[in-house]
C-alpha cells in the first residue's frame, strides 16, 4: 500500500522556518499534482499548497501567501515546503498527497477527497 512520508516538522518560535519533504516511496509523482494540507486541532483539513508536475505552476492559501513556497525535485520524487516567517496559526499537523485526476493545480484549489496516499503527517508548533 502507498503512503507518502512527510517530515521536517518540529518546534520553531514565531518568524523562525522550516522544511518539510514529502517522500512517495514505491510511487512515482510524476504526472501528478501534489498538495500540502494542514488540520490544526478541532479544524478541518485545509489545503495549503499544490504544485503542479511539469509547468511547475503552484498555488497558496491565502493565509500563507508570500511566506511559504512549494517546490518539487522529479528526480529525486519529492516535494517539499518551505515556511518562512511562521505564525502560531500555522500549528498543525501538515500531511502531502497526490492529486490522481490531475497533472496541474486548479484555482481554486481541488479538495482533500480529490488526494490519495495520505502519510501520516509531520507536527509543526509555533510557539514562543
Amino acid at each position: 500500500q502507498v503512503q507518502f512520508v512527510e517530515s521536517g516538522g518540529g518546534l520553531v518560535q514565531p518568524g523562525g522556518a522550516l522544511r518539510l519533504s514529502c517522500a512517495a516511496p514505491g510511487f512515482s509523482l510524476d504526472y501528478y499534482a501534489v498538495g500540502w494540507f494542514r488540520q490544526a486541532p478541532g479544524k478541518e483539513r485545509e489545503v495549503v499548497s499544490c504544485i503542479s508536475y511539469r509547468d511547475p505552476s503552484t498555488n497558496y492559501a491565502d493565509s500563507v501567501k508570500g511566506r511559504f513556497t512549494i517546490s518539487r525535485d522529479n528526480a529525486q520524487n519529492t516535494v517539499y515546503l518551505q515556511m518562512n516567517n511562521l505564525k502560531p496559526e500555522d500549528t498543525a499537523v501538515y500531511y502531502c498527497a497526490a492529486n490522481l485526476m490531475r497533472s496541474r493545480c486548479t484555482t481554486p484549489a481541488a479538495p482533500a477527497h480529490e488526494y490519495s496516499y495520505w502519510g501520516q503527517g509531520t507536527q509543526v508548533t509555533v510557539s514562543s
